[in-house]
This record gives structure tokens, C-alpha cells and sequence, in this order.
């Protein structure tokens, strides 16, 4: 039997050709993408607030034979994020797709508890990052790929109360709303916008919640039918799909990849 077309079509992967940029490319969830955006063919931008994180992901994929270079990027600073993404142009004269991962946590517990400096810092990177860094990343495509496609991401949290995160959880659906209103915007254009919703993900953000609330992962996973947490190459599976030619006609939709906990 001849596999020649499947095998070739594997071998191109699901971003050839396609220049990347991804945002908290340094750990967790965007350092998992950026790895495997590369694996998939596309040369990846990786954008992050230390350098030291974003050189040793950047330094990883180039031994594997990817291309990737890096930024320093601040969420929180709207200049920062217009360079960050301009700079993928810059380096390779393009930009098809965004992945806009970065994100920070707030202490848990109830909202009457939140420091007005946490509830601003969690706006400020959770909501107003991605709405800078997508205003960039539209511009961006516009004038050079023309066509493209942009993921957010969003988390479980964002699609249900969320008494321990609430400021966290108000923030990602601001940014539901927002991919929303994007797609339909920029639809026209032939630029996707879609979210991803992730469930319980093995970050340093889950595992510095659980060290403030002992037995956070067990409970979480008490109330996910898979039974487990997800490790983020599993997320960055999806945000890659999404991304990609492959998913074609999806855009303005929330993907959750949350092991059924809000089936």
C-alpha cells in the first residue's frame, strides 16, 4: 500500500511555514507550544518577562533542529507587547499566528480578600495583555501573512463560579468575550480568533496554588472524569490545532480542554 501523500503530509507538520509568536513562551503552557510549534514547522517567536527561561526553551528547540528566537515581553506594558510582536516580523518577515498564553495567578480565596493591587495586576496582564498583543498581533498579519489565526487562552475557571480565583476567573472571561468579539470583527479578513479553556494543568501556577491549599489537585481531580491533570503538552496540542489550516472553519469559540470537569 502506498502511503506516499499521508506520509508526506505528516512529515510537512501541522505549521509549515508558518511564522509564530507566542506570548508566556518561558514555562507551563507556552513553553510546552513552543516546542512543539516548532516540531510542527513553524519558526517561533517566544516571548516572556525572563530571559532566562525564554534562552534555555529558545537554546532546547534549536538543538532539536527548530528555529526559534526570543523577546523579553511585560503583558502589563503596552509598548513592550507592540515590540514583542513586531519583532516577529523583523525576524522573519511575517506573522500567520499568535498564541497568547501569558497570564499571572492571583492569591487564592474570596474576592473581599483580594488586594486592589492583585485585582489591577491580574486585569492588567489577564485582560488587557491579551486585547494589547492581539490589537499587534492583527496588525501585524495584516500588513505582511494578510490571513492568520489567533488563540487565547482562557482556563476552566472562566466558564463557572469561581469562588477561590475570582478576579483570575472574571479576567479569562473578559478574554472569552473579547476572542468573541474578535472573530466576528476580523472573520471578514480571514483572521481566526479562537480561546482555549484549559482544566487542571501540571504548571508552577497549579502547583503554587496547591502549596498554598494542600490537596487543591487531589480535589480538582476529584471532579474530573479523566481522573487526572493534564500535562500542557496536552493543551498545547490543541491551541496548535487551532492554529493551524486544519481547523479551518473554527473561529470565535472556546475550546475546553478540561478532561470533561464541566461536561
Amino acid at each position: 500500500m502506498n502511503n506516499t501523500s499521508a506520509d508526506t503530509t505528516t512529515a510537512a507538520g501541522l505549521l509549515a511555514g508558518k511564522v509564530a509568536f507566542i506570548a508566556g513562551a518561558g514555562r507551563g503552557i507556552g513553553a510546552a507550544s513552543a516546542r512543539l510549534f516548532a516540531r510542527e514547522g513553524a519558526r517561533v517567536l517566544l516571548a516572556a518577562r525572563t530571559e532566562t527561561e525564554l534562552k534555555a526553551v529558545t537554546e532546547e528547540i534549536r538543538a532539536a533542529g527548530g528555529i526559534a528566537d526570543y523577546v523579553l515581553c511585560d503583558l502589563a506594558d503596552p509598548a513592550s507587547v507592540r515590540a514583542a510582536v513586531d519583532r516577529s516580523v523583523e525576524r522573519y518577515g511575517r506573522l500567520d499566528v499568535a498564541f497568547n498564553n501569558g497570564a499571572t495567578g492571583q492569591p487564592p480565596g474570596p474576592m473581599d480578600q483580594l488586594s486592589e493591587a492583585d485585582f489591577d495586576r491580574v486585569c492588567a496582564v489577564d485582560f488587557k495583555g491579551p486585547w494589547l498583543a492581539m490589537t499587534a498581533e492583527i496588525a501585524a498579519i495584516r500588513a505582511t501573512a494578510k490571513r492568520g489565526a489567533i488563540v487565547n487562552t482562557s482556563s476552566v475557571g472562566s466558564l463557572m463560579a469561581n469562588p477561590w480565583l475570582p478576579a483570575y476567573g472574571a479576567a479569562k472571561r473578559a478574554v472569552n468575550s473579547l476572542t468573541a468579539s474578535a472573530a466576528t470583527t476580523y472573520g471578514p479578513e480571514g483572521i481566526r480568533v479562537n480561546a482555549i479553556a484549559p482544566g487542571t494543568t501540571l504548571t508552577d501556577m497549579l502547583y503554587e496554588w496547591d502549596e498554598k491549599s494542600p490537596g487543591t489537585i487531589d480535589q480538582l481531580n476529584s471532579r474530573t472524569p479523566l481522573g487526572r491533570a493534564a500535562d500542557p503538552d496536552e493543551i498545547a496540542q490543541a491551541a496548535a490545532w487551532l492554529l493551524s489550516d486544519r481547523a479551518s472553519y473554527v473561529t470565535g469559540t472556546v475550546l475546553r480542554v478540561d478532561g470533561g470537569m464541566c461536561a
